[in-house]
């Protein structure tokens, strides 16, 4: 069965393994991207996302099957929540009212490891509230040192999974028998990491902050198979997941028991 997939930041990096995936298996892809893709569309503001979203349903003629949102930055700047937060849930909510008339509607957002790694309280919880304003007043205040920069990208990957976590199981989604996860990738080898892994500093650091024990750093094509997976039809139950796709970094940075915080105390 061919589908109609919408998948941001189609150009380049994970976007672009996803919609090879995808048009290989002879499933329909709007791409949606800076430029290099069906449309062209600026994800780091409220017009664009929305230009954005209406010219993809356009181009799908009104039918849309899943939507994957890949696209995503990674510098130490506020733009990086306005993109990889509200560029995914804004971009999402507008595309929800078509998707939720498909027979099968999916839809999965590109996450990240670094949501396990220290964050900004503050500016999680403006974007969690839909401030982007605040959000990006914290986040230009955040990128005046480099320690403060890197929050604003390890919070944007923060909130966008509790925000799949908080929504996925609303009417608005699993009451629309929408499910709606996320994949959290380790070190992908992309364009975007190439500079950061080319030196011997810049490994060290990486390898430090994302321990990879299985198959070491990944290809985009890791995270493709998963994302199609999970908007395909065959996922019918899962609801709100992250999934750490990481070559065990979550499971030697976070351990082997994530359970007993709900333990009853022991007397």
């Amino acid at each position: 069965m061919t589908r109609t997939y919408v998948v941001t930041g189609s150009a380049s990096g994970i976007g672009a393994a996803t919609t090879s995936l995808l048009r290989a298996q002879g499933h329909t892809v709007i791409g949606v991207d800076l430029a290099g893709a069906e449309v062209a569309g600026d994800l780091s503001t409220h017009d664009g996302r929305i230009a954005a979203a209406e010219a993809a349903i356009e181009a799908a003629d009104g039918s849309i099957d899943a939507v994957i949102a890949c696209a995503g930055i990674a510098a130490p700047i506020a733009k990086t929540m306005a993109i990889n937060f509200f560029g995914v849930t804004e971009f999402l909510e507008a595309l929800r009212p078509t998707l939720s008339l498909a027979d099968t509607p999916r839809a999965a957002v590109v996450s990240s490891m670094a949501s396990l790694q220290p964050v900004s309280a503050e500016l999680v919880d403006a974007a969690l509230a839909g401030d982007e304003a605040r959000a990006l007043e914290i986040g230009d205040r955040l990128a005046a040192t480099p320690e403060g920069g890197f929050l604003n990208y390890s919070s944007s990957k923060r909130a966008v999974s509790r925000w799949v976590r908080r929504e996925s199981v609303t009417p608005a989604w699993a009451g629309a028998g929408i499910p709606l996860n996320a994949v959290a990738p380790g070190t992908v080898i992309t364009a975007m990491t190439a500079g950061l892994l080319g030196s011997p500093e810049g490994l060290a650091q990486v390898d430090a902050a994302v321990p990879m024990p299985l198959n070491y750093h990944q290809p985009a094509s890791s995270i493709a198979e998963l994302l199609v997976w999970l908007t395909s039809p065959a996922n019918t139950h899962m609801a709100g997941q992250t999934i750490y796709c990481d070559g065990g970094a979550d499971a030697v940075l976070r351990g082997d028991d994530i359970w007993s915080w709900n333990d009853a105390p022991q007397s």
